[in-house]
């Protein structure tokens, strides 16, 4: 799916970051809170970098790199505790970042270390399913993979297969981009992580959770921004993922009775793609013919019920 420039619109955000809506996709790239609220709340802060002691070397995936905020926030963080990183990206657009890098708010928003190394991860001219490389004897080395991310994925699970620290996964929501949260590709991307790796992810939806648990990793939920508020939009600020359990990880959270329950409802069918290739209209319906098969033969509760069991007259987002 490749974004015309037109079709990307630059948007401010709550706390004043830059961000980008997408009118081909029909959504933001971040959530109304701010994009750099989102990369330190949703991404940096749950990555718990005190885990690693100063000089430590970190391997790390960013699955649709976007505008670049969440590495740039990443490689912030890591610079601070003396951290490098090995680092890899994945992206099919390279509009978002070279529309972010013209955009003076932006620029104001990084170190000049951090926009020296998004400069250099633009796309080489006419190479769709290119690499751009960067260098920087303080924090590292890092590739960013052009093209399908599904396509892309062997070129990681090859070298880095149980190897990686932190993989951010960013995509549009599943109902939105669900070629990328089917039970497939997160677990080629589970089974990137090192036995104490994390997969971190804004999105909370029952069936994205469902897929991680049918990819034998563990999980648990990155405490919303405003606290645990089960009668609000914000009841969860997304899920963490890893092999190891979660349970005493600072900012995550156990899974609530609410949230525990949302899996044994219809809404945790999860998104399937065995081919790598299939069309999201295609994902899309083959999920729908399966919740209705699971709702005549009685084997899971209409969300609908569970919704109103824990007073979420508004629904549930496909965020969460």
């Amino acid at each position: 799916m490749t974004l015309s420039v037109s079709r990307l619109e630059p948007r401010q955000t709550e706390d004043g970051s830059f961000s980008l809506f997408s009118h081909q996709v029909g959504e933001g790239f971040h959530s109304g809170k701010g994009a750099l609220a989102e990369a330190w709340s949703k991404f940096v802060a749950p990555a718990d970098l005190e885990r690693w002691p100063p000089g430590s070397s970190l391997h790390v995936v960013d699955v649709c790199f976007g505008t670049g905020s969440n590495t740039a926030a990443l490689l912030e963080a890591a610079q601070a505790r003396d951290l490098t990183l090995e680092w890899r990206g994945l992206e099919l657009d390279p509009e978002p970042l070279r529309l972010a890098l013209d955009h003076a708010g932006f620029r104001q928003q990084w170190q000049p270390i951090s926009l020296e190394i998004l400069q250099q991860l633009q796309r080489p001219e006419a190479e769709e399913n290119a690499e751009s490389v960067w260098d920087h004897p303080a924090l590292g080395h890092g590739e960013l993979l052009w093209g399908d991310a599904r396509h892309r994925l062997p070129d990681l699970l090859g070298p880095l297969r149980g190897q990686v620290d932190l993989v951010l996964m960013d995509a549009f929501s599943p109902s939105r981009s669900p070629q990328l949260w089917t039970v497939e590709f997160l677990a080629g991307l589970g089974a990137l992580l090192a036995p104490h790796g994390r997969l971190l992810t804004y999105c909370s939806a029952a069936a994205v959770r469902k897929a991680l648990l049918l990819a034998e990793l563990e999980i648990a939920s990155i405490a919303a921004p405003s606290g645990l508020r089960q009668q609000q939009h914000d009841w969860s600020g997304g899920t963490a993922a890893s092999p190891m359990p979660l349970a005493d990880a600072p900012l995550l959270r156990p899974l609530s009775a609410m949230e525990l329950e949302h899996l044994s409802t219809n809404a945790a069918e999860p998104y399937r793609d065995p081919s790598f290739r299939g069309e999201r209209a295609v994902i899309l319906q083959e999920r729908q013919r399966a919740q209705q098969a699971a709702m005549r033969s009685g084997a899971v509760e209409a969300t609908s019920s569970w919704r109103r069991r824990w007073g979420l007259c508004k629904g549930i987002s496909n965020h969460q």
